[in-house]
C-alpha cells in the first residue's frame, strides 16, 4: 500500500482524511475510554499515594516527634529512584505489554506499604517511602501510553487529560476520605488503605485490561512484519536533544516541583500557615483539584478540537502550556502579597490548577516528536527528567518553614521561589516548543518515522475495526 504524508488541496493530512473517512467502530471506541477510565483510576490511586504522606504529616510529626525538616526528607526520599525507575520503565515499556507493566506497578505499591504497617518508625517510612517510589516511577508516563495505544495523534488530549486528572481526583475523593479515616482511625490507617485499594485495582486490571490497536507493542510487530528495517530506533540523546524535548523537561520541571510540594506540605500550610483545623485543611486540600481537573479538561479539549482543524501543534499544545505555566507562577509568586487567608487559598488553587493543565499537553507534543515504536521510552524519558524537581522542592520546603520566623513567612518564601522559576520555564516553553520542526528533524535522521507516526494510521484503523468483527487484538 502507497501512503503520501503530504497534504490534499483542501490542505488536510492524509492522516486527517483517513481519521475522517475511516472511523473506529463504537465497539471499540467503548473499549477505548472504558481503558482510559480504568487507568485514571490508577492514576487517582497513583497520586493518593503521594498525597497520603501530606495528609498524615501533622499527626505523624506529633506521634514521631518529627520535625518539618523530616517531614520534607520523607517528602524528598520518595523521588529518589523514582527519577531512575522512570527513566527504566519506558525502554521497558517499548518491549514489554503495557498490560503486564501496569498490573505488576500496582501490586507493588500496596506491597511496599506493608513497612509502615508492621513497624511504624521513621526509618521504615523511608524505607517504604523509596520503594514506592521507585515502583511508581513510570506511572504517569506508561499510563499515558497505555491510553495513546487507543487513540490517533491528533485525538490523545482528551484521553491523556482524564487520565492526567486521575491526581485531581486523588485529592477530590480520596484526600477527604482518607482524612477522615486518619481522624478515626490513626495515621497508620491511610497506608492500609492505600494498600487495599490498590489490590483491587490489579483484580480489575487482571481482568480486562489489554492493548490497542495504536500501541507501541502494535506499532513494533508490524513494523517487524513489514521491513526489518523499520525497527530501527533513533538514539534517545538525538531526541532529548531538540529544543522541544529539552525545553519542555525545563518547564514541566518548575511545574513539577509546585506539584511535589503541593502533595507533600498544603494541608500543613493551611494548618499551620493558614491557621484552618486539621479537618478542614484536609478537606481544602481538594480544591486545588478541582480547578485543575476541570482546567486540563477543558483545555486538552479545545486544543484536540483545534489541532483536528489544523491548527500547528505549536499552538495547539506548546503555546497553551507556556501561557499556562506564566498564569501559573504569577498566582503562586503573589502569595506573600495576599491580605486574607480566602485571597491566598484562591492563588493556590488557581496556579496550580492551571499550571498542572500543561502536564497532558506537553505529553501529547513530546510524543509527536517520537517514533511510533519508541513513545514509551521517548515519554519516560521526558517525564523522568523533569520529575527531578520533586527530590529537592518537598525538603526545601520543610527547610524553609524551620528557618522562617513564623510557619507561614516559610511557606509564601516557598511558592514565591516556585513561581518565579515557573514564569522563568514559561519562557523556555514559549522560545523552544515547536513539534512540527523537530518532527521533521526526526524524520530527516530517520525517514521511516512518518511511517510509523502518520501514515500507518490506515492500517492502524484497520486493525481497530477488525477488533469490532472480532478479529482485533485481544486481552489478557
Amino acid at each position: 500500500m502507497t501512503v503520501t504524508n503530504g497534504p490534499n488541496r483542501a490542505g488536510k493530512s492524509e492522516v486527517e482524511m483517513t481519521e475522517a473517512t475511516h472511523p473506529v467502530g463504537t465497539r471499540t471506541a467503548r473499549t477505548a475510554w472504558s481503558i482510559t477510565f480504568l487507568v485514571m483510576i490508577l492514576q487517582t490511586v497513583n497520586f493518593a499515594d503521594k498525597a497520603v504522606l501530606g495528609i498524615v504529616a501533622r499527626p505523624l510529626s506529633e506521634d514521631l516527634g518529627l520535625s518539618n525538616a523530616d517531614i520534607g526528607l520523607l517528602g524528598s526520599t520518595f523521588y529518589v529512584l523514582f527519577v531512575v525507575t522512570g527513566l527504566l520503565g519506558g525502554f521497558i515499556a517499548d518491549r514489554v505489554k503495557i498490560v503486564w507493566i501496569l498490573l505488576a506497578m500496582a501490586l507493588l505499591w500496596s506491597l511496599v506499604q506493608i513497612p509502615i504497617l508492621l513497624v511504624g518508625t521513621f526509618g521504615a517510612l523511608i524505607v517504604s517511602r523509596v520503594l514506592l517510589g521507585a515502583a511508581e516511577g513510570p506511572a504517569s508516563s506508561l499510563a499515558n501510553v497505555a491510553v495513546f495505544g487507543w487513540f490517533p495523534k491528533s485525538k490523545r488530549g482528551l484521553p491523556s487529560a482524564v487520565v492526567t486528572s486521575g491526581s485531581s481526583l486523588a485529592k477530590i475523593l480520596m484526600a477527604p476520605a482518607l482524612t477522615l479515616v486518619v481522624a478515626a482511625y490513626g495515621w497508620k490507617s491511610a497506608f492500609f488503605t492505600m494498600m487495599v485499594v490498590g489490590v483491587v485495582w490489579a483484580a480489575v486490571w487482571l481482568v480486562v485490561g489489554k492493548d490497542g490497536p495504536y500501541s507501541v507493542n502494535t506499532a513494533r510487530e508490524r513494523a517487524k512484519a513489514a521491513d526489518t528495517d523499520r525497527v530501527k530506533r533513533v538514539s534517545i540523546l538525538r531526541i532529548a536533544a531538540l529544543p522541544t524535548f529539552w525545553g519542555g523537561v525545563l518547564g514541566m520541571f518548575a511545574i513539577y516541583g509546585m506539584v511535589a510540594v503541593i502533595l507533600t506540605w498544603l494541608p500543613s500550610y493551611f494548618e499551620q500557615g493558614l491557621g484552618y483545623s486539621r479537618v478542614n485543611s484536609g478537606l481544602l486540600f481538594a480544591l486545588p483539584s478541582v480547578t485543575s481537573m476541570a482546567a486540563m479538561l477543558l483545555s486538552s479539549y479545545v486544543t484536540d478540537r483545534l489541532a483536528g482543524r489544523g491548527t500547528t501543534v505549536r499552538v495547539s499544545r506548546g503555546l497553551v502550556s507556556a501561557v499556562a505555566l506564566f498564569v501559573c507562577g504569577a498566582c503562586l509568586a503573589a502569595i506573600p502579597y495576599a491580605t486574607s487567608s480566602w485571597i491566598a487559598v484562591v492563588l493556590v488553587v488557581t496556579g496550580y490548577g492551571v499550571g498542572v493543565a500543561t502536564f497532558p499537553l506537553m505529553f501529547v507534543a513530546v510524543t509527536h516528536i517520537s517514533p511510533e515504536r519508541q513513545v514509551a521510552s521517548t515519554l519516560g524519558v521526558f517525564v523522568a527528567l523533569f520529575q527531578t524537581s520533586g527530590i529537592l522542592a518537598p525538603w526545601l520546603t520543610g527547610h524553609l518553614v524551620d528557618a522562617a520566623s513564623s510557619p507561614i513567612d516559610g511557606y509564601t518564601t516557598a511558592f514565591q521561589i516556585f513561581g518565579v522559576v515557573a514564569i522563568a520555564g514559561a519562557v523556555v516553553m514559549f522560545l523552544t516548543v515547536d513539534p512540527e520542526r523537530d518532527r521533521a528533524r526526526v524524520a530527516a535522521i530517520d525517514p521511516l518515522t512518518n511511517a510509523d507516526g502518520e501514515a500507518e494510521d490506515e492500517e492502524l484503523l484497520a486493525v481497530a475495526r477488525d477488533e469490532d468483527s472480532g478479529r482485533g487484538p485481544e486481552g489478557l
